[in-house]
């Protein structure tokens, strides 16, 4: 037997099946060059339209349509911080005011940097301009900020933490960081009240001294050098430097139930109203024991010296006991017991 010549005619069914493949080899190709293309033009777009916007106002304004479209809807490669707000008077938020001047402050500085770029973007959402996105957001609350990534969905550290940090640009700058590796040096505006106020001050004192200056010797009242000291040590304990670099807001106002809260209810932040109400009571402790000690020490007559030991004695033990009533609402379990200190003890 000898061998069969090999079949050397051309195989027509192989060439049949090859050829729809190839043709949705190329329709695969052209269609993802197609989506591509569309892609990436609309990604232009909507970066062209926000530097547009940009150019125009720092804080980029939004409504529902425009932060669905360029905020929520892909395709994005840029990061946007949004401010959430109520400003309109009839709102009437205080604090939003004074959180939309920060957060000006803030895009301004990034905005007329030398390091500005498409990046990053700042917008706001105004309550009665965009109540839809506060519903789709499911918040209740203003102000209220939150990032936006370029890639994925906000994350729980995408949301600024208000009540701890305060709504300062420094503070607000050093979340940006975080959230974006992107540090801006903000700079504000010249505010000439303060040097003007010191100027001021300084001229009344030395005017004082001028005139008095064959008399100086309430210099050395030991008792105005004591009252200047006590000032200074009020102010300081009571919270001022904290207000001071944190930026608080004055007070809370629920939106919902319209009451207002001067006291914060965490021991890692408080507000400006508390600070000013921790001194009033710590000065008025500290009025009580100075006339304890005056009843104590004095030559008055035994009349006045017992008036003045009751008085003592009533506003240390009525401010004090409100002094208390702050520390338990802000640091919760106050009084301690041994039961909440041994919590593995079991209850009755």
């Amino acid at each position: 037997m000898g061998n069969r010549p090999a079949n050397l005619t051309p195989n027509h069914s192989t060439n049949r099946c090859r050829f729809p493949r190839l043709l949705m080899g190329s329709i695969t190709v052209l269609y993802r060059h197609v989506v591509e293309t569309q892609f990436i033009t609309l990604l232009s777009e909507k970066v062209t339209q926000m530097m547009e916007w940009a150019s125009k106002r720092s804080v980029i304004r939004m409504n529902g349509e425009k932060f669905r479209r360029f905020v929520k809807a892909p395709p994005r490669n840029y990061s946007v911080v949004i401010m959430f707000t109520a400003l309109q008077p009839q709102r009437q938020c205080g604090v939003c005011r004074q959180a939309d001047e920060e957060f000006q402050v803030l895009a301004n500085s990034w905005r007329y940097s030398s390091a500005f770029t498409n990046k990053v973007f700042f917008a706001s959402v105004d309550f009665d301009e965009g109540s839809d996105v506060f519903q789709m957001l499911n918040m209740n609350s203003a102000p209220t900020f939150l990032h936006f990534p370029s890639k994925g969905k906000p994350r729980r550290s995408d949301s600024y933490e208000l009540q701890v940090r305060g709504f300062a640009a420094e503070q607000l700058a050093r979340w940006v960081a975080d959230r974006t590796d992107l540090h801006i040096r903000v700079i504000r505006p010249p505010n000439y009240v303060g040097p003007l106020l010191l100027g001021f001050l300084l001229a009344v004192i030395g005017g004082l001294a001028y005139l008095r200056r064959h008399n100086l010797e309430f210099l050395f009242n030991k008792n105005v050098w004591a009252f200047s000291a006590l000032s200074f040590v009020l102010i300081m304990t009571s919270g001022q430097m904290w207000n001071h670099i944190r930026g608080p807001p004055y007070a809370h106002k629920n939106p919902n139930t319209g009451q207002v809260s001067y006291i914060h209810g965490s021991s890692q932040a408080q507000f400006v109203a508390e600070t000013h109400i921790v001194l009033l009571f710590n000065a008025a402790v500290t009025m009580g024991m100075v006339l304890l000690c005056e009843a104590a020490t004095s030559d008055m007559d035994i009349g006045k010296r017992k008036i003045m030991c009751v008085a003592g004695i009533g506003l240390v033990m009525l401010f004090f006991s409100w002094l208390l009533s702050i520390f338990r609402a802000k640091y919760h379990g106050y009084p301690y017991s041994p039961n909440l200190l041994n919590n593995s003890s079991p209850r009755p």
